[in-house]
């Protein structure tokens, strides 16, 4: 079965990458992305026993949360506040919210549902213009924001490396991110995970201290 046989490939890359940080593997989630899978075989992850998936977009949300109910739900795509209404009553983790507009909607419908909301920033840290993402600088403005909403807890930050061939090229990316969340931390506690690293660099950013790693390709394509 090509999905089991990609999914042990995938965790075994996880450990190894996590013993090579002298990290417990246990402390790397991995977060399967399923914007590329059929309904099938969003089922046949879950009942794989994959407890964590992702989705970018929220019409195709709504449709694979159906089958796969029961499994921990992450929304990864650029957020469009029209649509959060969808977002929100079906997923535990936002990794994308980088304006406060976003977080002022994820409170409003958080609060319709009478839920805490679960967000992390995500953060440019390549200062790349087609990504997206606030500015190093200006997260302290956005955790203060934040602030004001009651329906919401920031509990990380995110972000996208640039798509490169040999992944040590963007390890800075990721110790970068690191670096940002602890030294934020001390005045946030809440602030702990680092959703960083994908099908092409997850190993490194593991060993950057990724929490989150956003998987893909690797699951469902195999390599």
């Amino acid at each position: 079965m090509d999905l089991l046989r990609n999914l042990q490939n995938v965790k075994e890359k996880i450990h190894r990458a996590a013993a090579r940080a002298g990290r417990d593997p246990e402390s790397v989630k991995l977060i399967v992305v399923v914007k590329e899978a059929s309904l099938e075989q969003v089922k046949l992850l879950s009942e794989l026993g994959v407890t964590d998936l992702a989705e970018n977009y929220a019409q195709q949300l709504v449709k694979k949360y159906e089958v796969a109910p029961n499994a921990v739900w992450h929304f990864i795509g650029r957020i469009q506040t029209n649509k959060i209404k969808y977002v929100v009553p079906r997923c535990e983790y936002i990794h994308s919210v980088f304006r406060e507009q976003e977080m002022a909607e994820i409170d409003r419908m958080a609060s319709k549902v009478n839920k805490i909301q679960k967000v992390f920033i995500e953060v440019n840290v390549a200062g790349e213009k087609s990504k997206a993402g606030v500015e190093p600088e200006r997260i302290r403005d956005l955790l203060n924001s934040s602030q004001k909403y009651r329906a919401i807890e920031v509990v990380g930050l995110m972000t996208m490396a640039p798509f490169v061939e040999d992944a040590q090229q963007v390890r800075w990316v990721f110790r970068k991110l690191r670096e940002l969340r602890d030294e934020l931390s001390k005045d946030w506690p809440k602030l702990v995970h680092l959703s960083m690293g994908m099908t092409n660099d997850y190993e490194v950013a593991i060993e950057e201290g990724a929490t989150m790693v956003r998987i893909g390709r690797a699951v469902l394509q195999g390599g």
